[in-house]
């Protein structure tokens, strides 16, 4: 994983002075290209292609006959956008309908506003399409970018559909398994958090106690280990919300450590405490249960030795 994580931790450079068009309905990418650029001749847009400007969410594609589905964002690029080889991605388990991942601390799931080429995403896209030029991955869930652990993505539009339409998701999923380093040592062992969670206008979840104001979370929490300034916790999240567990462990007065968005705790172990080490899911063709596991990241071992 180590080169891979080199090349990605850097700032994008390909992606410069972007264009960006959300694909509306399923077709080609030639297609949605001339569609697009009206003005300019087949050979113009097709030269986009060729150069090797074009790129899906941010993973580079050449081929004209690329399919798109509703909400891909095709993305062009005034300098070209190369492949890269993914000869040690970090695969837990992969079959014809997904893949899933142990995707490292510091990257980000999926393309932001600021970084589009440095994600998981493109890194599975650009692993599968060594194996078939037409393969691409569907986003299904995501985890923060200093989170580390079990990421999947579909295969195919049809388990992505399966996967995410309407509450599909939380119906599927049966576990969602963490483990949080966290300042200090809790007073309760175990326990449940409570709230309702919102946005203000900085873009940071907070907690309200009031019912319906603001999406309802809940975590499950079990300490594991403590010393005198840490403590390893066990943590089972029933609702899937944006930084949920780093909000409710704020709540408590105990923030994650590393976690400067929400706090200003230590930072011993030069990143955030936080690792998604289980997640079980109903196959929603088969009904099979499947449990995909990551183990515990050394560092969060070594703080307890």
């Amino acid at each position: 994983m180590n080169r891979n994580k080199a090349r990605d931790s850097r700032p994008s450079k390909d992606y410069k002075n972007l264009k960006q068009f959300v694909v509306k309905q399923q077709c080609e990418l030639l297609e949605f290209l001339l569609m697009t650029f009206k003005d300019q001749s087949r050979n113009s847009v097709k030269s986009l292609l060729g150069s090797h400007r074009v790129s899906i969410d941010g993973a580079p594609v050449t081929q004209f006959n690329f399919k798109l589905f509703p909400g891909d964002t095709v993305i062009i690029s005034n300098s070209p956008i190369r492949k890269k080889t993914r000869s040690n991605l970090p695969i837990i388990y992969e079959d014809n309908d997904i893949i899933v991942i142990n995707k490292p601390s510091k990257l980000l799931s999926v393309p932001s506003d600021n970084e589009k080429g440095s994600t998981a995403f493109r890194m599975v896209n650009d692993y599968l399409q060594q194996k078939d030029k037409h393969n691409r991955a569907f986003i299904v869930h995501r985890l923060d970018e200093d989170t580390s652990g079990v990421l999947m993505f579909a295969k195919n539009d049809k388990m992505a559909r399966a996967l995410t339409d309407g509450d599909n998701w939380n119906n599927l999923v049966k576990k969602r398994g963490y483990y949080a380093i966290v300042e200090g040592t809790l007073k309760n062992k175990e326990g449940t958090i409570r709230s309702y969670l919102k946005k203000n206008s900085q873009n940071m979840m907070y907690s309200s106690k009031k019912k319906g104001d603001g999406q309802l979370a809940i975590t499950d929490y079990k300490v594991i280990k403590e010393n005198q300034k840490y403590t390893f916790v066990d943590v089972d999240i029933k609702t899937g919300r944006k930084n949920q567990i780093r909000v409710h462990f704020g709540d408590l007065g105990h923030f994650i450590i590393g976690d400067d968005k929400y706090g200003e705790p230590s930072n011993p172990i030069k990143r955030l405490g936080l690792h998604a080490y289980e997640l079980d899911i109903i196959h929603p063709f088969t009904g099979k249960s499947m449990k995909f596991k990551a183990p515990i990241p050394s560092e969060f071992s070594n703080l307890f030795k």
